[in-house]
């Protein structure tokens, strides 16, 4: 059905406009516009929080962190699941919320409502099942014990291209286990945040455990929580350069922190791929998010042999897709979050085609109110061009050929960045081979999306420090305790 005006009204209104801290809201000093990437008009606006805001949510997040910690696992798992389920009910308000504020189409909102709330579903199960262990010292004279502890308050900022999964990625192993939480999600898009803090209020969680702060002024907010000694944990999914800040930032406290930076992830055709298929591929792992995603593909990598059906199928599916507001039916594309956003992606496809990159499809903006790129397909792009170096962060599809597997490989590892790659073979022995050799965190064989909730998120090289998910995403949280028994 069609989203109505009186329905964007309603949903909009369903958001406190305040600051969530110590269970309460709260004004602070000034406004924040709310854009709407669509029409580039005002949405809302909420609270602009101040360094003192900040710190006042730290004080909650303090204040509640010993109760937190002694609650008992299994009512921990239950606030989250609740949470999960609050979450999933909800899935049309949230979607349509993020897609007034970000952009991305509504189906793709509305799949980020179901991957972000399943953070809470796995979190809740692996609450109960944090362990120690005990073991006879070599010596046989002393028992050793580990045990698993909170590691306390921590603070985490979260970008705004997935404006719900970020925050229940990190929401969801710091409660669950026994962390307090202060949380700064990116100025563009703060409302899914607010409205997440409702839910989990709802499910349970007590006041100050987690806490909410809106700001245009990060590193302002930001910086005296990180100098506080209280803080113990830093965790931040954004850009590198930002990372690297925070980074400098936490060692005066010497802080634990995870960090899911950017990325630059090469995407391998070999010689013997399913086309069908790595098309497919490559669509998925292109157009997620509008290619707003630090798993986007952003540089192809084909086999001479291929190059140019790939190229002219890819341009095919990347001409069909429908751009427009992603509240209307059947839009495939939404606007990139802001007009900074389309000035980026037009500098690097100007650059690569002033190189020698030749366009097929696509190429500029879209005429008209907000900010819409067309999706774009380059080939003959140089590796020297500025793009193979930086992150698209838009719907731009740079294909260049390579002759043989090392020098895919080589193209592949040319980067300071290492979060993911993608490679599309038939041939188990190179699919393991490349993927040994590949420098990143994680690579998806013949598939287009990794990300998995029950699967470690992270990457190496300048993407970053830590996993997000799995089995270890909750290990970011404890401390290794040990305790030495003499009998």
């Amino acid at each position: 059905m069609p989203v109505t005006a009186a329905r964007i009204d309603e949903v909009l209104a369903s958001v406190p406009s305040g600051l969530f801290i110590g269970g309460r809201w709260s004004a602070g000093r000034g406004d924040l516009p709310v854009e709407d990437p669509a029409t580039g008009s005002v949405l809302t606006s909420v609270t602009d929080a101040g360094p003192e805001d900040g710190l006042r949510a730290l004080d909650a997040a303090v204040a509640a962190q010993p109760a937190w910690a002694a609650t008992e696992p299994r009512a921990r798992a239950e606030m989250l699941r609740r949470a999960f389920e609050l979450l999933v009910a909800r899935t049309e308000e949230f979607a349509l919320l993020m897609t007034l504020e970000m952009g991305k189409p509504l189906a793709e909102a509305r799949g980020e409502v179901a991957y972000g709330a399943e953070f809470f579903r796995w979190f809740s199960e692996e609450a109960v099942r944090v362990r120690g262990s005990w073991s006879v010292a070599p010596s046989g004279g002393t028992r050793l014990l580990t045990m698993k502890q909170p590691v306390g308050p921590v603070y985490a900022i979260t970008p705004w291209n997935f404006p719900l999964a970020m925050g229940t990625r990190k929401i969801g192993p710091a409660l669950a286990a026994g962390c307090t939480v202060v949380m700064k999600p990116a100025a563009q898009t703060p409302l899914t945040m607010l409205a997440l803090a409702q839910v989990l209020a709802e499910a349970g969680v007590p006041d100050g455990v987690i806490n909410v702060v809106t700001t245009t002024r990060s590193g302002e907010v930001s910086a005296p929580i990180i100098a506080d000694p209280r803080l113990r944990k830093l965790t931040f999914t954004g850009s590198t350069a930002v990372g690297r800040t925070l980074i400098g930032q936490s060692a005066q406290q010497v802080l634990r922190t995870s960090m899911e930076l950017g990325g630059n992830a090469p995407f391998l055709v070999f010689a013997d791929a399913d086309l069908d298929r790595a098309v497919d591929g490559a669509m998925l792992a292109k157009m997620r998010n509008i290619g707003e995603a630090c798993t986007a593909a952003n540089r192809f990598l084909v086999h001479e042999s291929l190059a140019p059906e790939f190229s002219r199928r890819l341009a095919e599916r990347m001409q069909a897709l429908h751009v427009g507001p992603g509240i209307e039916e059947g839009v495939q594309v939404g606007p990139l979050v802001d007009a900074g956003a389309v000035r980026k992606v037009s500098e690097l496809v100007d650059d690569a085609v002033q190189s020698g990159a030749r366009v097929v499809t696509g190429g500029t903006p879209v005429d008209g109110s907000g900010h819409f790129y067309a999706p774009t397909v380059l080939t003959d792009v140089p590796p020297t061009a500025d793009m193979f170096g930086e992150e698209i962060f838009g719907p731009v599809a740079p294909i260049t050929t390579f002759a043989s597997d090392d020098e895919a490989v080589l193209l592949a590892n040319d980067t300071e960045y290492g979060l993911v790659s993608y490679l599309f073979t038939r041939d188990l022995s190179r699919a393991l081979t490349v993927s040994e050799a590949l420098q990143t965190g994680m690579v998806g064989v013949n598939q287009g999306i990794v990300s998995n909730p029950a699967a470690p998120f992270g990457g190496v090289k300048a993407s970053g420090l830590g996993r997000e998910g799995g089995a270890e995403g909750i290990d970011e949280y404890l401390e290794t305790k040990y305790v030495g028994i003499s009998l």
